[in-house]
């Protein structure tokens, strides 16, 4: 597992704000896979390194963690995929091109021998995604989760209460010790998090 720091600007609802993001590649020697791809496609290229991209996987569709997609899959052949529920919103920074695939919840994303659990956690976008990997203790949550708390709600396409749901009935229901390696800033554990919920 790698991680990747980029910069650049998140906008929606005619506000933008500059943002660092978290990109994370989960693989080995020779196959990786890239989970969200922000903002600066030969960055994140350049640390594939030559290896087989075999998804890059969107976490939901807010233009911060789309906005390199297109490129990188030119760059290295790999599929697009991201929650079909998030398609008006990819739309926006994407018209011309669709993703290549769906993630639908259940599906198992295997990429060098390591399973990787789609879980929708819809709230802070209706397509908001999350990769379960068991093997590796860890979780990638976008920005539903983070160390804190909740990911934001209140702009067009998200729901406080949907995501408080999804947290709590997909993401705290993991074992404690699983790390949760975020969209923004540092990560956290499911444990940490459990407190950090409000009581439905």
């Amino acid at each position: 597992m790698e991680h990747i720091v980029t910069n650049g600007t998140f906008t929606l609802d005619g506000d933008t704000f500059d943002v660092e993001n978290n990109v994370w590649l989960v693989g080995d020697d020779k196959d990786v896979l890239v989970v969200d791809a922000a903002h600066d496609a030969r960055t994140i290229a350049a640390a594939v390194a030559g290896r087989r991209v075999t998804a890059i996987v969107c976490t939901h569709a807010h233009d911060d963690h789309i906005g390199a997609a297109h490129e990188l899959s030119v760059l290295t052949g790999a599929p697009v995929l991201l929650h079909p529920d998030d398609a008006e919103l990819w739309s926006l920074t994407h018209p011309a091109r669709k993703p290549d695939g769906e993630l639908t919840d259940g599906r198992v994303l295997t990429v060098a021998g390591t399973a990787l659990h789609v879980v929708h956690t819809p709230g802070h976008t209706w397509g908001s995604c999350c990769l379960y990997a068991p093997a590796l203790k860890a979780v990638f949550t976008g920005d539903t989760l983070f160390h804190g708390g909740p990911g934001a709600t209140g702009r067009s396409y998200s729901d406080r209460p949907t995501i408080e749901a999804s947290i709590r009935d997909r993401l705290l229901t993991l074992p404690g010790d699983t790390v949760v390696h975020t969209g923004h800033g540092p990560d956290t554990t499911i444990a940490a998090e459990r407190s950090h919920l409000p009581n439905p």
